[in-house]
């Protein structure tokens, strides 16, 4: 008789491993000093399944999550909390996982969950309201600083379409741009602006051939840019015992730029070869060209299992620039860095315009996702910096604070979450962005682990008042 080792998910062990129990702490313990003119609340969402999950399990499917650290007075406190999603309120009141993730099949008449949605991606602040976001649902309002679930938002019942992880706010005029995408029925992708005040102004279908899936997007000043890139959605393929979702390598990607304010005749399409861009860094508009920075992958295996650690090369994301000529139809793709890195951010102030420095995270050789490493670009020398979390320390999308009255870009620091492997804790830490390469600024020793997670948000003392 032969015995065989159950696998077990990498997304559920070690600090990807979800943390259950919602902690309050004051008078964190800080090494170094935090500056007394950073003040606000950094807070980060992530997947933590408040349940052991119904088969396999995928590290999108997790419950959201929000873990907050909030610096005032040169002291610091954290709290965390999950968001009560309708999936959450309903599975905690049954005390068991009621709805399967992406990997297993799909439940269309499950009794039990008809909203979804985890709530666990991404994170906005626009309009005084704070939302933790899906890119299939409407966004969640959290309360701020108590970082507690006041309800869904759905724009006085005029939002219709899926609301994207990651929308665009334009901190000259006010307005959020967002998009929503549909893979099996059309239409296949939505796009909408919000008013500086709030109000759900307009929602536009933009024709695609297919359903695809579509991460994030930019803006510049005038315009909008949607990526149509080969991760397609085809039925058929079930049929044949695959996942309907599959990145096709022959496939060209076409990117579409729209006026803000424009309908869906007015889309210009620019094609390149196959590639996927999970996220943006910024986009801007120069002369006759729009121009995009993002990282970029050449092929993505997101939804095939793999037990290795390595993710395979053409999987491996590069920060890259592409110039769109709105003029001559012509598109240059530019390769900017030989270091693989991803969660690209700017100074959220400048986002749509055209900014001299960008930051990243640098992926650790061998062990995606995991992140060793800041990059602060230099997008008009091409130069960058680096700040090392150390051996065995890794951290995850870092966000840019402005100093209150900043003279300069960059006149700020870089706040992210490190965990440390050797010790088995979390810290916040700050770095100086006009000194990445420096010594770390302040770690605020936060009094419980803190997972990997996504994306992060960095909002100001003023905002949360």
């Amino acid at each position: 008789m032969t015995t065989t080792t159950p696998t077990i998910n990498p997304f559920l062990t070690k600090n990807f491993a979800p943390v259950r129990e919602e902690t309050t702490a004051d008078n964190l313990k800080v090494i170094g000093e935090l500056p007394p003119d950073l003040s606000g609340m950094f807070v980060r969402n992530g997947p933590n399944p408040q349940f052991d999950p119904i088969g396999e399990y995928h590290w999108f499917d997790g419950d959201g999550m929000l873990h907050g650290v909030r610096i005032k007075d040169g002291k610091a406190s954290y709290r965390n909390r999950y968001v009560r999603t309708n999936k959450f309120w309903v599975e905690n009141q049954e005390n068991k996982p009621l709805l399967p993730g992406l990997l297993e099949p799909p439940q269309p008449d499950n009794p039990y969950i008809t909203d979804a949605s985890r709530a666990n991606t991404a994170l906005v602040y626009h309009a005084n309201h704070f939302y933790a976001l899906w890119e299939a649902g409407a966004p969640y309002h959290i309360k701020l600083p108590e970082l507690e679930t006041i309800g869904k938002q759905t724009f006085n019942n005029k939002l219709e379409s899926p609301f994207t992880a990651h929308p665009k706010v334009d901190a000259v005029t006010g307005e959020m741009m967002f998009f929503g995408y549909s893979v099996a029925q059309p239409p296949f992708l939505q796009y909408s602006v919000v008013s500086a005040n709030g109000e759900l102004l307009r929602t536009i279908p933009i024709d695609l051939p297919v359903g695809v899936m579509m991460h994030d997007f930019a803006i510049t000043e005038n315009y909008s840019i949607f990526f149509d890139l080969p991760i397609t959605f085809r039925p058929e393929r079930i049929e044949k015992g695959q996942f309907p979702l599959m990145f096709e390598s022959e496939t060209p990607s076409r990117f579409g730029i729209i006026p803000r304010h424009g309908d869906s005749g007015e889309v210009r399409w620019f094609e390149t070869p196959a590639c996927f861009v999970w996220h943006t860094l910024n986009a801007y508009e120069e002369r006759d060209e729009v121009v995009l920075l993002g990282c970029r992958v050449n092929s993505t295996n997101v939804f095939v299992t793999n037990e290795s650690d390595r993710l395979p090369d053409g999987d491996i994301p590069y920060l890259y620039r592409w110039r769109f000529n709105l003029k001559t139809g012509a598109v240059k793709e530019e390769k900017l860095d030989d270091v693989p890195s991803e969660f690209p951010r700017v100074n959220e102030e400048l986002l749509g315009r055209k900014t001299r420095f960008g930051y990243s995270v640098r992926m650790a050789p061998g062990s995606f996702p995991l992140f060793d490493a800041l990059i602060k670009y230099d997008l008009d020398t091409g130069k960058s910096e680096t700040h090392e979390f150390g051996k065995g320390r890794y951290g995850g999308e870092a966000v840019f604070a402005p100093r209150l009255n900043a003279s300069s870009e960059d006149d700020g620091w870089l706040v992210t979450y490190v965990h440390d492997e050797n010790t088995q804790t979390s810290e916040l830490v700050v770095v100086n962005a006009q000194d990445v390469s420096g010594e770390t600024v302040a770690r605020v020793i936060i009094p419980q682990r803190v997972p990997y997670g996504f994306h992060a948000v960095w909002v100001t003392e003023v905002e949360l008042s």
